[in-house]
């Protein structure tokens, strides 16, 4: 297996085990986390995002299931995120929901561009509806004027 995928692999592992440090190591300093609810830049924000993540969801787990296998950058991968929401979630408004008590699953899909043996560019795609749909969140409706 490439050095790609072992770095893919040993984020995964890092971020199963809530290790912080050992995340922030995949990363080079300048590194870029796009995910849908924004984009990250260098260790600090990127180290925020994960905070979050650990903080919403202690148990988080994400297990692969899919990996692009003839391509190696960027590496591709497709997995599910399961957890329990115990800890207070940071929404779009800028409004926090606390702990739901709810369990989630859900899928999502990643790409990983890497040089010179860190993470230069990592982005996410999951559906926030289904996200919130099972945090017990539900669209607002607005009447046109």
């Amino acid at each position: 297996m490439s050095t790609y995928w072992d770095l893919k692999h040993r984020l995964g592992k890092a971020i199963n085990a809530h290790d912080l440090q050992a995340v922030l190591d995949c990363y080079c300093p300048n590194a870029v986390y796009v995910t849908p609810s924004g984009v990250a830049e260098g260790h600090e924000q990127i180290a925020w995002i994960y905070e979050q993540l650990f903080r919403s969801f202690p148990d988080i787990h994400l297990t692969p299931w899919f990996e692009l296998g003839d391509c190696e950058n960027p590496a591709v991968t497709e997995w599910t995120m399961t957890g329990t929401h115990t800890g207070p979630l940071l929404l779009p408004d800028g409004r926090e929901l606390q702990g739901t008590g709810r369990k989630i699953s859900l899928r999502a899909t990643c790409s990983t561009f890497v040089g010179d043996g860190k993470i230069k560019t990592h982005r996410e795609y999951f559906d926030q509806l289904e996200l919130y749909s099972q945090l017990g969140l539900r669209l607002s409706e607005q009447a046109s004027a």
